[in-house]
């Protein structure tokens, strides 16, 4: 069995600081990356960037995760030489506290009533 170990891509893709409040509101605001958030927050792990995403092309998921990355809200991993994007979850309940896990289970209440 081989171990495997997370490698950030922090050359190319530096880790940001959690934005402000503002900022993250607006990034969570469009349905699509809101929808990646909520795949990452209920998965409580890394996925691979095609697992996060429905019905949009890679070019236009990639101009979303860079919304997310650059709010903070995400960093991109990469895994044998796959991509994955993980949720700061940790970072980002620091720095807004409450907020993802009050956003996320109203939606997950939501996405369960339909």
């Amino acid at each position: 069995m081989t171990d495997h170990v997370l490698v950030t891509e922090q050359a190319a893709y530096p880790t940001h600081p959690v934005a402000p409040v503002q900022q993250v509101l607006a990034a969570i605001h469009d349905p699509v990356r809101f929808e990646i958030v909520r795949r990452l927050y209920n998965a409580g792990t890394p996925l691979q960037c095609g697992a996060l995403y429905d019905g949009i092309n890679k070019s236009t998921a990639t101009h979303h995760f860079k919304i997310l990355r650059e709010a903070g809200i995400t960093e991109r991993l990469v895994l044998d030489g796959l991509t994955y994007q993980k949720l700061r979850r940790e970072e980002v309940d620091a720095a807004i506290p409450g907020l993802l896990d009050s956003v996320i289970r109203t939606a997950n209440r939501q996405v369960g009533a339909n």
